[in-house]
């Protein structure tokens, strides 16, 4: 239990769109996959396309012959795509509302344990709204999954109180979403363990509640997290609710 705790943890900074942990080295390739078809072609906003999530996010949206909108802080660490294109921004600054109009969708891999961070999830709720985009998703952390029936994994003993501040603001994003009427949302929580790994598409899929394996073990990679997140877009199962995902 507590090597989980101490994963979700970290995820509870990292996972919802952050840059890589300094001592993780995470480029983007420069040269995506080649275009693969897509049932149905959407026309997306990723928000942090560049970060730890967000990166991996980006090359499975390509991968499927979406077109992508990326909103980073910094465009050159972005790749050269055909279907990407890049937009600067500062969520708490510019306009979203202006740059989300005219999509399908918007993913958000935003962190909002970053400075402000409440401030930059009501203006991405604010914008979809405004920009009347049909759909958000959103990366979410573990920290805000069920151990038990009324006990939240950020509220174990065990989890490293420096770490409580970034997945308690994970868990204010999803009680935001949770307030919401007029706006369909999606919320999609890790594994307690997410690292860079396999695209096995191989997975479960779960409610509220921290999924582990029958070694007790919770986990999922990177790519299979994209996976199941770009199959939410393409087939809404899991509207106005959060879900989970793990092997």
């Amino acid at each position: 239990m507590n090597a989980l705790i101490a994963a979700a943890a970290v995820l509870a900074v990292f996972a919802a769109g952050a840059g890589s942990p300094a001592h993780i080295a995470d480029p983007l390739a420069a040269t995506l996959p080649a275009p693969a078809k897509a049932a149905s072609p959407q026309n997306i906003v990723l928000i942090g396309a560049t970060g730890f999530v967000g990166s991996r996010l980006l090359k499975e949206a390509i991968y499927r012959g979406h077109t992508v909108t990326a909103v980073v802080r910094n465009p050159r660490k972005l790749p050269k795509h055909a279907r990407l294109t890049s937009q600067q921004a500062d969520v708490l600054k510019d306009d979203l509302a202006a740059i989300f109009a005219g999509h399908d969708a918007v993913i958000s891999a935003y962190n909002p344990s970053l400075p402000n961070g409440d401030r930059g999830v009501r203006a991405i709720i604010d914008a979809v709204k405004a920009a009347k985009v049909p759909r958000l998703l959103v990366v979410g952390g573990a920290g805000s999954l069920e151990i038990a029936p009324g006990r939240l994994l950020v509220d174990s003993p065990e989890f490293p109180a420096k770490w409580k501040p970034g997945a308690l603001a994970t868990a204010a994003f999803l009680d935001a979403l949770r307030a919401e009427r007029d706006l369909q949302w999606t919320f999609l929580s890790p594994a307690a363990e997410l690292a860079p790994g396999k695209r096995t598409g191989q997975f479960r899929l779960g409610g509220d509640q921290l999924l582990r394996d029958a070694k007790g073990q919770s986990r999922i990679s990177l790519e299979d997290y994209a996976v199941a997140m770009l199959d939410e877009l393409e087939r809404p199962a899991h509207t106005g609710r959060r879900f989970t995902v793990a092997y």
